[in-house]
């Protein structure tokens, strides 16, 4: 029986009709208004800043083509920042595949357009996807270009992405070349109160400068910006011949080294395979709260989550160490240091320049081209070799820290393993989890998954020495509107804290964790979200130093499988789903995309192969910058607190940038 009511003369459900007009169709710049964070990871102050990195990055990839010598960066009393080179210019000819417009007008307004995508123009490049300046240029509400080429002056102005009027022929220039782009993030974007910092901007401008030995960069501000605290001048010049030499002995000031010169270096380009540059040394100081620090670049741009090069760095170094300690008569000794030791205390910067390297991400966080290791280890090997060679005393003091390090390392372990003995003997462990057979703390993880069909899936994808599973029922308690009374009697965190060995609070103790990693993998979706969400409250809110250690991370499972020709891939999200619709099945006409509704759904191997293999899949660090935990406090209080008043008043005043909402 149906109600006629509900149906139109056409037979179609007249309440739910869904037709052609509802399909909206984005052109141009609208994607990237109407999703920032695709292109610059969010709307808050890094993507705010990110913008100025696109924008350098490409007067730096003039400067490391050859083309530029100098670069200018002024941020004024209004917040309009500009950023000028003495480059080969924009071209401002037509262009031929839009001829009413220039080549200019194309880069600005059109994504995926650029010189970078072929070595024609440039060899090595920061700018991969021809999507950086015209994203700066759809997210300011006012935007400025000027190009000095041939002894003329063109100047064209946009605002929001788009052209307001055409590229205007100023007049005759005769000591001037290149490009000068000058721009205001919009505040319908970044709201009302986003303000460039100047003392941000000083770091970074300064930063490229040890990035290309051969580029001066320039800086100025408006004297009103500078602030006490902020240690920076309202005008400087940067220039370091030395490079990554001179970056790394301003870093360490006046510490004491290990060894008395630093290890730095430069390769040439050989064979199109690309060069590196790089500089380490070590300091039992340790480095501001860190024991050490890694800083890395691909074609200027930083990769702060580092990637294939780190670790072709470190593979060199250790493998170096290892041959020296084996010739001088101390191989015996050095049999059980790990990379870890030889690298404790290190200050390590590598810089390498490639073409057509692979990030992770449009924000390129972390390099993931396979030929950097190999690029940089074969680059740092032999000059390491001789280095070692050229100073016995060093090299031995240099071996000794690394065997003290590995000795301390190794008790600690076994100090970890009899207290996890004791601990694993005393506690009842919970039913449910699956535990891991070593019985030391090192390089192990807990997988914390939600429900048991997920739970079975990891069971059998996981590396049962060093991987736990604990599935959890459901969502696990909001602690952040609980009283302690409740979250103690709650069998899910109660489960959670004794598979992990800690307590609560003042309690809690990283030295009691019984594993190196808490990995969160749950469903890619927004239930899925919300699990995670509820357990980083906890986790935040009751053992804040897992996270102040770098020991909580989220497991990244693929939302998409997709398959044509004999290849088959992953996609993480839409925006990768897209990216390799473009390039890895560029062309094809028919591939098939299914979607994971849940862990649960893949199969053991695609679980392991994309989510749980450490040598294939991504995780993402949990962290919270010191800066911002002001803010980061509230912000946990408005969306997991008891007051939905402050919740609705959040999404009221964020609604206008939700990106997808997965239902």
């Amino acid at each position: 029986m149906t109600d006629d009511s509900l149906f139109d003369g056409k037979g179609e459900a007249a309440s739910n009709a869904y037709s052609a007009k509802d399909i909206q169709v984005l052109e141009g710049l609208e994607p990237v208004r109407l999703r920032p964070g695709m292109y610059i990871g969010g709307t808050d102050d890094r993507a705010l800043h990110h913008l100025f990195a696109e924008v350098i990055d490409n007067s730096m990839d003039e400067a490391v083509a050859g083309h530029a010598t100098r670069i200018e960066v002024e941020l004024d009393a209004e917040g309009f920042l500009s950023i000028s080179d003495n480059g080969r210019g924009i071209p401002i000819d037509p262009h031929p595949k839009y001829p009413e417009k220039s080549a200019l007008e194309v880069i600005m307004t059109e994504l995926h357009s650029g010189g970078k995508f072929s070595s024609k123009a440039y060899e090595t490049s920061g700018g991969l996807h021809g999507v950086g300046v015209s994203v700066v240029n759809a997210l300011s509400d006012v935007l400025e270009v000027e190009v000095a080429r041939n002894k003329t002056l063109y100047r064209m102005e946009f605002s929001q992405g788009k052209p307001q009027g055409k590229l205007k022929k100023v007049g005759s220039v005769n000591n001037r070349r290149g490009t000068k782009v000058r721009f205001h993030p919009d505040p319908e974007i970044f709201g009302k109160k986003a303000r460039f910092r100047a003392a941000r901007l000083f770091r970074m401008a300064r930063a490229k400068a040890y990035l290309e030995p051969g580029v001066e960069i320039r800086w100025k501000c408006a004297p009103e910006l500078v602030k006490q605290t902020d240690e920076i001048e309202a005008e400087a010049v940067f220039h370091f011949p030395g490079g990554l030499a001179d970056f790394l002995q301003e870093t360490l000031g006046k510490k004491v080294t290990i060894t008395s010169e630093l290890f730095a270096g430069r390769s040439k380009k050989q064979d199109g395979h690309g060069r590196v540059e790089w500089a380490v040394t070590w300091s039992p100081e340790g480095f501001g709260e860190a024991d050490s620090f890694v800083r890395s670049y691909c074609n200027t741009v930083p990769t702060p989550e580092g990637g294939t090069h780190v670790a072709g760095l470190r593979a060199a170094i250790t493998k170096g160490l290892r041959a020296y300690a084996d010739i001088a008569g101390m191989g015996k000794k050095f049999s059980h240091v790990q990379p870890d030791d030889v690298m404790f205390g290190a200050g390590a910067l590598v810089s390498v320049f490639i073409s057509d390297p692979d990030f992770v991400g449009q924000t390129k966080d972390r390099l993931s081209s396979s030929e950097a290791t190999k690029l940089v280890e074969n680059a740092v090997r032999d000059p390491f070799d001789h280095w070692l060679a050229s100073s016995p005393k060093d090299a031995n003091a240099l071996i000794e820290w690394a065997i003290e390090r590995a000795d301390e390392r190794v008790k600690r372990r076994k100090a970890r393993d009899v207290k996890r003995k004791s601990a694993t003997k005393k506690l009842r462990l919970p039913g449910k989890l699956a535990d891991c057979s070593n019985k030391g703390a090192d390089d192990t993880e807990i997988f914390i998954v939600e429900g048991d069909s997920a739970g079975g899936s990891a069971k059998q994808a996981r590396n049962r020495k060093t991987q736990a599973i604990l599935p959890l029922k459901g969502k696990i308690l909001n602690v952040e509107s609980a009283t302690m009374d409740k979250i103690q009697r709650n069998a899910e965190i109660n489960d959670l804290c004794v598979a992990l060995g800690v307590g609560l609070g003042k309690k809690f103790d990283t030295d009691d964790l019984r594993y190196e990693r808490v990995v969160i993998m749950t469903d890619a979706d927004v239930d899925g979200a919300h699990i995670a969400a509820l357990l980083i409250t906890f986790f935040y809110r009751y053992t804040p130093g897992l996270i102040e250690e770098g020991r909580l991370f989220m497991a990244m499972p693929p939302l998409y499988k997709m398959s044509a020709g004999g290849v088959t891939v992953y996609a993480i999200d839409d925006a990768d789903r897209e990216e390799l619709m473009k390039t890895t099945f560029k062309g094809k006409t028919k591939v098939d995309i299914g979607r994971f509704k849940g862990l649960g759904e893949m199969n053991p191997n695609q679980l392991k192969s994309t989510t749980m293999d450490p040598a294939t899949r991504t995780l993402a660090r949990i962290t919270i910058d010191p800066s911002t935990l002001p803010t980061t406090e509230s912000l946990v209080e408005t969306l997991m607190g008891k007051r939905a008043d402050l919740r609705f008043q959040y999404i009221q005043d964020h609604a206008q940038f939700i990106e997808e909402v997965d239902v």
